[in-house]
Protein backbone atom coordinates (compact mmCIF):
# COMPACT_ATOMS: atom_id res chain seq x y z
CA UNK A 1 0.00 0.00 0.00
CA UNK A 2 1.32 3.26 -0.94
CA UNK A 3 0.36 6.30 1.24
CA UNK A 4 0.16 9.88 0.24
CA UNK A 5 -0.72 12.80 2.52
CA UNK A 6 -2.34 16.29 0.79
CA UNK A 7 -2.43 19.25 2.65
CA UNK A 8 -5.85 20.07 4.07
CA UNK A 9 -5.76 23.41 1.48
CA UNK A 10 -5.88 21.02 -1.34
CA UNK A 11 -8.84 19.27 0.07
CA UNK A 12 -11.17 20.74 2.16
CA UNK A 13 -11.68 24.79 2.43
CA UNK A 14 -12.29 24.88 6.32
CA UNK A 15 -9.60 26.49 8.73
CA UNK A 16 -8.77 24.60 11.20
CA UNK A 17 -9.26 20.63 10.52
CA UNK A 18 -6.40 18.35 10.20
CA UNK A 19 -4.93 17.26 6.94
CA UNK A 20 -6.39 14.12 5.48
CA UNK A 21 -4.82 10.50 4.86
CA UNK A 22 -5.09 9.10 1.61
CA UNK A 23 -3.36 6.05 0.81
CA UNK A 24 -3.74 4.42 -2.56
CA UNK A 25 -3.01 0.26 -3.45
CA UNK A 26 -4.38 -2.87 -4.70
CA UNK A 27 -2.66 -5.17 -7.57
CA UNK A 28 -2.45 -6.10 -10.93
CA UNK A 29 -2.77 -9.81 -12.31
CA UNK A 30 -2.36 -11.15 -15.83
CA UNK A 31 -2.21 -14.91 -17.16
CA UNK A 32 -3.81 -17.40 -18.66
CA UNK A 33 -7.01 -19.04 -17.84
CA UNK A 34 -8.61 -22.76 -18.83
CA UNK A 35 -12.18 -24.28 -18.66
CA UNK A 36 -13.23 -26.82 -20.23
CA UNK A 37 -16.93 -25.34 -20.01
CA UNK A 38 -16.19 -23.30 -22.65
CA UNK A 39 -16.13 -25.70 -25.42
CA UNK A 40 -14.23 -24.77 -28.36
CA UNK A 41 -12.60 -21.58 -26.46
CA UNK A 42 -11.06 -23.39 -23.08
CA UNK A 43 -7.73 -20.85 -22.93
CA UNK A 44 -8.43 -17.64 -22.90
CA UNK A 45 -5.68 -14.45 -21.46
CA UNK A 46 -7.33 -13.13 -18.10
CA UNK A 47 -6.48 -10.17 -16.21
CA UNK A 48 -7.51 -7.69 -13.84
CA UNK A 49 -5.94 -4.17 -12.21
CA UNK A 50 -7.65 -3.12 -8.77
CA UNK A 51 -6.87 0.61 -7.57
CA UNK A 52 -8.24 0.67 -4.29
CA UNK A 53 -8.36 4.03 -2.51
CA UNK A 54 -8.61 4.71 1.34
CA UNK A 55 -9.29 8.45 2.66
CA UNK A 56 -10.00 9.38 6.12
CA UNK A 57 -9.96 12.25 8.65
CA UNK A 58 -10.06 12.19 12.02
CA UNK A 59 -12.15 15.05 14.45
CA UNK A 60 -10.63 16.28 17.64
CA UNK A 61 -12.24 14.15 19.16
CA UNK A 62 -10.48 11.37 18.11
CA UNK A 63 -13.26 9.51 16.07
CA UNK A 64 -12.09 8.61 12.16
CA UNK A 65 -14.10 9.46 9.28
CA UNK A 66 -13.45 7.60 6.18
CA UNK A 67 -14.62 6.13 3.04
CA UNK A 68 -13.45 2.96 0.59
CA UNK A 69 -13.32 3.14 -3.29
CA UNK A 70 -12.27 0.92 -5.85
CA UNK A 71 -11.40 1.30 -9.82
CA UNK A 72 -11.47 -2.09 -10.90
CA UNK A 73 -11.25 -3.50 -14.96
CA UNK A 74 -11.34 -7.50 -15.62
CA UNK A 75 -10.48 -8.72 -19.18
CA UNK A 76 -14.12 -10.16 -18.71
CA UNK A 77 -16.16 -6.80 -18.36
CA UNK A 78 -18.15 -5.00 -20.66
CA UNK A 79 -17.67 -1.34 -21.59
CA UNK A 80 -21.24 0.45 -21.20
CA UNK A 81 -22.40 3.04 -23.86
CA UNK A 82 -24.81 5.45 -22.13
CA UNK A 83 -27.52 7.28 -25.02
CA UNK A 84 -30.15 9.39 -24.35
CA UNK A 85 -33.24 9.76 -26.30
CA UNK A 86 -36.15 12.38 -26.44
CA UNK A 87 -39.21 11.41 -24.15
CA UNK A 88 -42.85 11.78 -25.11
CA UNK A 89 -42.97 15.66 -25.23
CA UNK A 90 -40.16 15.42 -28.14
CA UNK A 91 -37.91 18.18 -27.09
CA UNK A 92 -33.92 17.02 -25.95
CA UNK A 93 -33.03 17.86 -22.31
CA UNK A 94 -36.46 17.41 -20.47
CA UNK A 95 -37.18 15.59 -17.40
CA UNK A 96 -38.75 13.07 -19.67
CA UNK A 97 -35.63 11.64 -21.88
CA UNK A 98 -34.68 8.65 -21.77
CA UNK A 99 -30.71 7.06 -20.62
CA UNK A 100 -30.32 4.01 -22.02
CA UNK A 101 -26.75 1.84 -21.35
CA UNK A 102 -25.38 -0.63 -23.89
CA UNK A 103 -24.86 -3.54 -22.77
CA UNK A 104 -27.01 -3.09 -19.59
CA UNK A 105 -25.55 -2.45 -16.15
CA UNK A 106 -22.03 -1.13 -14.75
CA UNK A 107 -19.34 0.02 -17.17
CA UNK A 108 -16.16 -1.98 -17.18
CA UNK A 109 -14.04 0.29 -15.77
CA UNK A 110 -14.96 3.04 -13.13
CA UNK A 111 -15.32 4.24 -9.71
CA UNK A 112 -17.99 1.10 -7.37
CA UNK A 113 -19.97 1.87 -4.82
CA UNK A 114 -18.34 3.76 -1.88
CA UNK A 115 -18.06 2.36 1.50
CA UNK A 116 -18.20 5.27 4.50
CA UNK A 117 -17.14 4.83 8.08
CA UNK A 118 -16.97 6.11 11.35
CA UNK A 119 -14.18 4.42 13.78
CA UNK A 120 -13.25 4.75 17.17
CA UNK A 121 -11.66 2.28 19.21
CA UNK A 122 -12.58 -1.11 18.33
CA UNK A 123 -15.67 0.09 17.25
CA UNK A 124 -17.17 0.94 13.89
CA UNK A 125 -20.54 1.76 11.90
CA UNK A 126 -19.90 1.03 7.97
CA UNK A 127 -23.03 2.25 5.62
CA UNK A 128 -22.95 2.12 1.48
CA UNK A 129 -20.95 -0.26 -0.13
CA UNK A 130 -20.43 -2.61 3.43
CA UNK A 131 -18.53 -5.73 3.74
CA UNK A 132 -21.17 -8.24 5.05
CA UNK A 133 -21.21 -9.95 8.31
CA UNK A 134 -20.92 -13.28 6.36
CA UNK A 135 -18.37 -12.43 3.66
CA UNK A 136 -15.81 -10.97 6.25
CA UNK A 137 -16.36 -13.65 8.60
CA UNK A 138 -12.93 -15.33 9.41
CA UNK A 139 -12.89 -19.05 7.29
CA UNK A 140 -14.79 -18.08 4.52
CA UNK A 141 -11.96 -17.44 2.36
CA UNK A 142 -9.21 -20.03 3.81
CA UNK A 143 -7.65 -20.03 0.15
CA UNK A 144 -6.87 -17.89 -2.32
CA UNK A 145 -6.51 -20.28 -5.03
CA UNK A 146 -4.54 -20.16 -7.94
CA UNK A 147 -4.46 -16.45 -9.87
CA UNK A 148 -8.13 -16.17 -9.98
CA UNK A 149 -9.65 -17.95 -7.65
CA UNK A 150 -11.00 -20.38 -9.99
CA UNK A 151 -14.54 -20.87 -8.91
CA UNK A 152 -14.16 -19.89 -5.16
CA UNK A 153 -15.98 -23.09 -4.08
CA UNK A 154 -13.93 -23.21 -1.13
CA UNK A 155 -16.17 -20.21 0.24
CA UNK A 156 -18.83 -22.18 2.04
CA UNK A 157 -21.35 -19.17 2.63
CA UNK A 158 -21.26 -19.43 -1.04
CA UNK A 159 -21.74 -15.90 -1.94
CA UNK A 160 -25.48 -16.28 -0.46
CA UNK A 161 -25.52 -12.62 1.70
CA UNK A 162 -24.16 -8.67 1.65
CA UNK A 163 -20.80 -8.17 0.27
CA UNK A 164 -18.52 -5.44 -1.11
CA UNK A 165 -18.61 -5.18 -4.81
CA UNK A 166 -15.31 -4.20 -6.44
CA UNK A 167 -17.34 -3.41 -9.50
CA UNK A 168 -20.81 -2.30 -8.75
CA UNK A 169 -22.74 -0.45 -6.11
CA UNK A 170 -22.91 -3.84 -3.54
CA UNK A 171 -25.28 -3.29 -0.90
CA UNK A 172 -25.15 0.40 -1.36
CA UNK A 173 -27.86 0.07 -3.80
CA UNK A 174 -29.96 -1.11 -1.41
CA UNK A 175 -29.01 1.05 1.89
CA UNK A 176 -26.26 -1.40 3.52
CA UNK A 177 -25.52 -0.57 7.32
CA UNK A 178 -23.32 -2.63 9.38
CA UNK A 179 -21.61 -2.39 12.87
CA UNK A 180 -18.34 -4.03 14.16
CA UNK A 181 -16.74 -4.41 17.40
CA UNK A 182 -13.34 -5.85 18.36
CA UNK A 183 -11.72 -5.99 22.12
CA UNK A 184 -8.80 -8.29 22.63
CA UNK A 185 -9.36 -11.90 20.94
CA UNK A 186 -12.59 -11.02 20.18
CA UNK A 187 -15.26 -9.71 17.47
CA UNK A 188 -18.35 -9.13 16.68
CA UNK A 189 -19.97 -8.21 13.31
CA UNK A 190 -23.56 -7.16 12.29
CA UNK A 191 -25.18 -6.16 9.03
CA UNK A 192 -28.04 -5.21 7.47
CA UNK A 193 -29.38 -4.41 4.30
CA UNK A 194 -32.73 -3.81 1.71
CA UNK A 195 -31.64 -6.61 -0.56
CA UNK A 196 -34.11 -9.29 0.62
CA UNK A 197 -34.07 -7.64 4.05
CA UNK A 198 -31.40 -9.42 5.02
CA UNK A 199 -29.81 -8.90 9.01
CA UNK A 200 -26.05 -11.17 9.44
CA UNK A 201 -23.65 -11.23 12.44
CA UNK A 202 -21.46 -13.46 13.10
CA UNK A 203 -18.69 -13.37 16.51
CA UNK A 204 -15.29 -14.94 16.12
CA UNK A 205 -12.98 -15.65 19.31
CA UNK A 206 -8.66 -16.26 18.76
CA UNK A 207 -7.70 -18.69 21.41
CA UNK A 208 -4.09 -20.77 21.76
CA UNK A 209 -3.65 -20.22 17.90
CA UNK A 210 -6.40 -21.35 16.95
CA UNK A 211 -10.13 -19.02 15.37
CA UNK A 212 -14.02 -20.07 15.98
CA UNK A 213 -16.42 -18.42 14.51
CA UNK A 214 -20.07 -18.53 14.09
CA UNK A 215 -22.48 -16.62 11.98
CA UNK A 216 -26.20 -16.41 11.37
CA UNK A 217 -28.59 -14.44 8.64
CA UNK A 218 -32.00 -13.80 8.41
CA UNK A 219 -33.61 -12.99 5.08
CA UNK A 220 -36.39 -13.02 2.69
CA UNK A 221 -34.82 -15.29 0.26
CA UNK A 222 -35.21 -18.94 0.66
CA UNK A 223 -31.48 -19.42 -0.88
CA UNK A 224 -29.26 -17.12 1.48
CA UNK A 225 -27.32 -18.33 3.90
CA UNK A 226 -29.32 -19.27 7.18
CA UNK A 227 -26.23 -20.62 9.64
CA UNK A 228 -22.26 -20.70 9.34
CA UNK A 229 -19.39 -22.33 11.43
CA UNK A 230 -15.84 -22.42 10.90
CA UNK A 231 -12.96 -23.35 12.80
CA UNK A 232 -9.11 -22.45 11.75
CA UNK A 233 -5.67 -22.93 13.05
CA UNK A 234 -1.85 -24.57 12.56
CA UNK A 235 -1.47 -27.78 12.44
CA UNK A 236 2.39 -28.74 12.37
CA UNK A 237 3.56 -27.00 9.29
CA UNK A 238 -0.04 -26.25 7.73
CA UNK A 239 -2.64 -24.07 8.60
CA UNK A 240 -6.07 -25.51 7.95
CA UNK A 241 -9.49 -24.54 8.31
CA UNK A 242 -13.27 -26.06 8.35
CA UNK A 243 -15.86 -24.13 7.21
CA UNK A 244 -19.63 -25.04 6.76
CA UNK A 245 -22.68 -23.41 5.96
CA UNK A 246 -26.21 -24.42 6.08
CA UNK A 247 -27.34 -22.15 2.39
CA UNK A 248 -31.24 -21.89 2.56
CA UNK A 249 -32.51 -24.10 0.02
CA UNK A 250 -28.67 -24.75 -1.16
CA UNK A 251 -28.46 -26.86 0.99
CA UNK A 252 -25.34 -27.54 3.30
CA UNK A 253 -22.01 -26.43 1.92
CA UNK A 254 -18.35 -28.15 3.73
CA UNK A 255 -14.94 -27.17 3.31
CA UNK A 256 -11.43 -28.17 4.46
CA UNK A 257 -8.44 -26.31 2.82
CA UNK A 258 -4.91 -26.15 4.34
CA UNK A 259 -1.58 -24.04 3.21
CA UNK A 260 1.48 -25.03 3.29
CA UNK A 261 5.20 -23.86 2.95
CA UNK A 262 7.30 -26.18 0.43
CA UNK A 263 10.35 -23.90 0.27
CA UNK A 264 10.79 -20.31 1.61
CA UNK A 265 9.36 -18.10 -0.68
CA UNK A 266 6.96 -20.89 -1.89
CA UNK A 267 3.16 -22.58 -0.25
CA UNK A 268 0.84 -24.97 -1.45
CA UNK A 269 -2.92 -24.62 -1.03
CA UNK A 270 -5.09 -27.26 -1.12
CA UNK A 271 -9.07 -27.62 -0.68
CA UNK A 272 -11.71 -30.01 -1.33
CA UNK A 273 -15.63 -29.03 -0.75
CA UNK A 274 -18.63 -30.76 -0.50
CA UNK A 275 -22.39 -29.29 -1.27
CA UNK A 276 -25.50 -30.84 -1.71
CA UNK A 277 -25.53 -28.20 -4.69
CA UNK A 278 -23.16 -30.18 -6.70
CA UNK A 279 -23.78 -32.92 -8.31
CA UNK A 280 -19.96 -34.19 -7.79
CA UNK A 281 -16.92 -33.52 -5.08
CA UNK A 282 -15.04 -30.44 -5.62
CA UNK A 283 -11.52 -30.03 -5.25
CA UNK A 284 -8.25 -27.88 -6.11
CA UNK A 285 -4.44 -27.60 -5.79
CA UNK A 286 -1.89 -24.03 -6.39
CA UNK A 287 1.23 -22.67 -5.73
CA UNK A 288 2.06 -19.55 -4.84
CA UNK A 289 5.98 -18.40 -5.76
CA UNK A 290 7.35 -14.91 -4.56
CA UNK A 291 9.62 -13.30 -6.48
CA UNK A 292 10.06 -10.36 -4.18
CA UNK A 293 8.72 -6.76 -3.65
CA UNK A 294 5.30 -7.89 -3.51
CA UNK A 295 5.67 -9.64 -6.93
CA UNK A 296 4.44 -13.51 -7.45
CA UNK A 297 3.79 -16.08 -9.52
CA UNK A 298 1.28 -18.15 -9.18
CA UNK A 299 -0.96 -21.08 -10.93
CA UNK A 300 -3.55 -23.85 -9.83
CA UNK A 301 -5.73 -26.37 -11.08
CA UNK A 302 -9.59 -26.80 -9.84
CA UNK A 303 -12.52 -29.87 -10.63
CA UNK A 304 -15.33 -27.80 -9.94
CA UNK A 305 -18.85 -29.59 -7.98
CA UNK A 306 -20.16 -29.16 -11.74
CA UNK A 307 -18.40 -31.33 -13.15
CA UNK A 308 -16.10 -28.36 -14.81
CA UNK A 309 -12.45 -27.97 -14.94
CA UNK A 310 -10.40 -24.67 -14.44
CA UNK A 311 -6.40 -23.99 -14.36
CA UNK A 312 -4.54 -20.72 -14.09
CA UNK A 313 -1.10 -19.63 -14.36
CA UNK A 314 0.50 -16.23 -14.44
CA UNK A 315 1.89 -12.91 -12.46
CA UNK A 316 0.32 -11.07 -9.88
CA UNK A 317 1.81 -8.11 -8.34
CA UNK A 318 0.69 -5.78 -5.29
CA UNK A 319 1.74 -1.96 -4.89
Amino acid sequence: MKKVLFATTALVATAGVAAADVTFGGYGRFGILYNDANVGNETNVTSRFRLQIDATAESDAGVTFGARARIQQNNTDNSTTIGISDGADGIAGTADDIVTATPAGPAGTGINGVRFFARTGGFEVGVGNIFGALEFMPGMYPIDLGLTGLGYEYTAYAFNGDAYSSGGNGAAGSNGVEVMYSAGDLSVHVSASDTSNRIAAHAAYTFSGWTVAVGVQDSDDAGDTEAAFSVGGSIGIADVTLAYADNGTDGDHVVLAGRFDVGAATNVEVYVADADKFADTSYGVDFNHSLGGGTSIRGGVASLGGGSTRADLGVRFNF
